[in-house]
């Protein structure tokens, strides 16, 4: 099996507001001088709270298109509600596999994050954008993309689309996965600790620079952390 079909990374945009109602590690990864030289422009870029789908941002129910099956886990409206306060730009970062399996197809997809942006809006959240890696991954066999988390690609399409400062933005997931994505795309990270990363295959790309317990606690250690 391959990933040579014409399958792309997916990428929602949000419409304009007016329109929506713990290991160790040893050293310090360096991130790319290309990601501090655009932070570094007048008029900075904003900074973004990268987020995880599915045991992050939502109850995590199994290859799910169902909107009437979304549920934002504990806090996480009020997390995303400082981080937006705070002036960090929303954006979820998520593979979504089956499309590449053959469990649902793209429009499928397209229609749960608008039921996930409408939910957000109704608590006062704007959501900045929705990326989705429709690849199976290697385990499964299919072969290797840019898009599908450890990777770093549906952040940096992110950044690019959305005029983000990767440097000061934030990445924040339940698994190990995506704290490497972050680390990669130039982030800093946050892990919570919900008991989904069961792997722990750690390397200095996988250390988290915090580890909380919800999406409030993570975005109270942001806030608290942030040189913005």
């Amino acid at each position: 099996m391959s990933d040579d079909s014409p399958i792309k990374p997916i990428s929602l945009q949000a419409p304009p507001r007016s329109v929506m109602p713990g290991a160790g590690c040893n050293g310090l990864v360096a991130v790319d001088a290309a990601v501090h030289r655009h932070c570094g422009l007048v008029g900075r870029p904003p900074a973004a709270a990268f987020i995880d789908k599915d045991g992050t941002l939502v109850e995590d129910v199994p290859f799910n298109v169902d909107p009437g099956l979304l549920r934002f886990t504990p806090r996480a409206v009020e997390g995303l509600s400082l981080l937006a306060a705070q002036g960090y730009q929303i954006v979820v970062v998520t593979n979504q596999p089956g499309i590449a399996l053959g469990l649902f197809d793209a429009p499928a997809l397209v229609r749960l994050a608008a039921a996930l942006t409408a939910m957000l809006a109704r608590e006062g959240i704007t959501l900045r954008g929705f990326h989705a890696c429709p690849h199976g991954g290697t385990a499964r066999g299919f072969a290797a993309c840019a898009c599908r988390k450890p990777a770093p690609g549906l952040l940096r399409q992110a950044a690019r689309e959305h005029g983000l400062c990767l440097g000061r933005s934030w990445m924040v997931g339940d698994i190990l996965d995506d704290i490497e994505a972050g680390r990669r795309a130039g982030c800093r990270t946050v892990l919570l600790d919900t008991g989904h990363e069961t792997e722990w295959k750690c390397s200095d790309w996988r250390c988290p620079t915090h580890c909380a317990s919800d999406l409030l606690d993570a975005a109270r250690l942001i806030v608290g952390t942030a040189v913005r």
